[in-house]
């Protein structure tokens, strides 16, 4: 979820514009496309309206994917506990065997990256930083509590949004604020070492597949989102035509890391993605594990990326890399009752769109 801009250019805009936030993280995969994009999604300034978005009518229900696979997992190695770490033991990695309560594609091999609550890789760009996210317009402070001021609504990242809220390490004020992603540890369940326990779920990630923001996914989600009309049906309202409701908000996901550990992490923005590709239907919810549409963002020449995991997912999976662009996981979409006990658990993020 993050390209490569110089902190002298974010902050020459900053200064600019008034945005008196922070300035860039960078890592050594950050890369940049077509001058105004990135491989994760921001939440505009404003999402489509029932009359300009493209056929909004309901659809009939989805056909069944083919059954879910369960894969082993084993427990990442403990390290040495923090003391300024939320509640240790926490319960590891699961390696018991699930119920089937729904049937669910399991995608292979698939490129993931990393990407935190709070980080800044470039604040000129509408979508530089995660003080936003696509469905949450105050994601950081809603995630962390934490205010140190309102973005301008003239800024182009985040207009609006309270910035100050890390998932990881913050220093700094103003222009040179940062917010640094950190190695996560099992011994306090892969919680932020270095800042106050989170208000939702640190077991965080994105795919490629806005359907609230992007008109093509908006437009045909109710047809290829397999569970939108068991939504529908529970919450008795057909939110298929609603572009404040998202059925991808809030979604389960289980994930097989490098090392064999079997995490679970909820969906709570969009990404990676290559310029407007995100509406990837056909490698987010496709029964062939076809690879994604996106082609950045991957030290794997045969794929682009196509998820961005948390801090807490990034330890708990036990990627090589704190924020690299070549670990390799295995993952499906599962229902909650599906979701065993875990630090995943510990907070869970009920919030629905937000403005």
């Amino acid at each position: 979820m993050k390209h490569l801009f110089t902190a002298l250019v974010a902050l020459a805009v900053l200064a600019f514009g008034g945005f008196a936030t922070m300035s860039a993280v960078q890592s050594s995969h950050k890369s940049s496309y077509q001058a105004g994009d990135r491989d994760s999604y921001s939440r505009p300034s404003s999402s489509p309206s029932a009359s300009s978005a493209p056929t909004r009518t309901s659809t009939p229900a989805p056909t069944p994917a083919p059954t879910k696979v369960t894969t082993p997992s084993s427990t990442p190695a403990p390290a040495a506990p923090s003391a300024s770490a939320p509640a240790a033991g926490a319960p590891a990695p699961t390696a018991a065997p699930l119920p089937v309560t729904g049937t669910y594609p399991l995608h292979t091999n698939i490129v993931s990256t990393t990407f935190w609550v709070g980080e800044i890789f470039n604040a000129s760009l509408s979508d530089g930083s995660q003080v936003c996210s696509t469905y949450n317009g105050q994601w950081a402070l809603q995630h962390t509590g934490i205010n140190m001021g309102t973005t301008p609504s003239s800024a182009s990242g985040c207009p609006g949004s309270t910035y100050g809220g890390c998932d990881g390490v913050s220093s700094g004020t103003g222009t040179s604020f940062k917010c640094a992603t950190e190695q996560r540890v099992a011994s306090n369940g892969y919680f932020p070492l270095h800042q106050p326990k989170p208000l939702q779920n640190p077991f965080y990630l994105d795919l490629p597949y806005d359907d609230v923001n992007d008109s093509v996914a908006f437009a045909e989600r109710c047809n290829v989102i397999p569970w939108a009309a068991a939504d529908n049906a529970k919450t008795g309202v057909n939110h298929c035509a609603d572009s404040s409701y998202s059925y991808m908000k809030n979604a389960w996901v289980q994930i097989t890391g490098p090392n064999g550990s079997v995490c679970y992490g909820q969906v709570e923005d969009a990404g990676p993605s290559s310029g407007s590709l995100y509406h990837d239907s056909a490698y987010v919810f496709g029964a062939n594990n076809a690879r994604p549409a996106n082609k950045q963002f991957s030290g794997d020449p045969s794929q682009g990326a196509g998820m961005d995991v948390s801090p807490a997912l990034n330890g708990c999976l036990g990627f090589a890399d704190l924020d690299g662009d070549n670990d390799h996981v295995s993952w499906r979409f599962v229902d909650r009752a599906s979701v065993p006990a875990g630090p995943w658990l510990s907070v869970v993020t009920t919030a629905g769109v937000t403005n």
